[in-house]
């Protein structure tokens, strides 16, 4: 019997959609030096596993490490500038998504997000065990 590889799970969808929100408002609203640029990259992570985890059926740690280096890699081009290499250096909506420098502090916020979803994905498994 063949495993099942798609599955729409509501529980990660609806955390999409919140957490897409969030991004949004900070987006729309937040212009400091912590919220928007750190926890902002915190919660990317978390919402593209969740988008991730919302439709395909995969372990924890493979779906965690998956979006960890696609985001390691996002930041990878942002170090080379790849916005303006692409000629999207004046499309607000390419410069948002992709991001136009490199920082060492939004891998760790990444890493840090991820470490996150894995604690509490454990914790999660753990309760629906017991």
């Amino acid at each position: 019997m063949q495993k099942q590889v798609f599955k729409f799970q509501p529980r990660y969808f609806i955390l999409t959609v919140i957490l897409f929100l969030i991004e949004v408002l900070i987006a729309l609203y937040m212009h400091d030096e912590f919220i928007r640029p750190t926890l902002g990259d915190l919660l990317v992570v978390i919402l593209l596993y969740c988008l991730l985890r919302s439709v395909v059926v995969l372990p924890v740690l493979t779906a965690s490490i998956f979006v960890l280096l696609l985001a390691y890699t996002v930041e990878f081009l942002q170090y080379l500038n790849i916005v303006e290499k692409l000629g999207l250096q004046h499309s607000e909506t390419a410069r948002t998504i992709i991001g136009t420098s490199f920082s060492c502090t939004d891998i760790a916020a990444y890493s840090l997000g991820i470490i996150f979803v894995i604690i509490i994905e454990r914790i999660t498994a753990k309760k629906s065990h017991n």
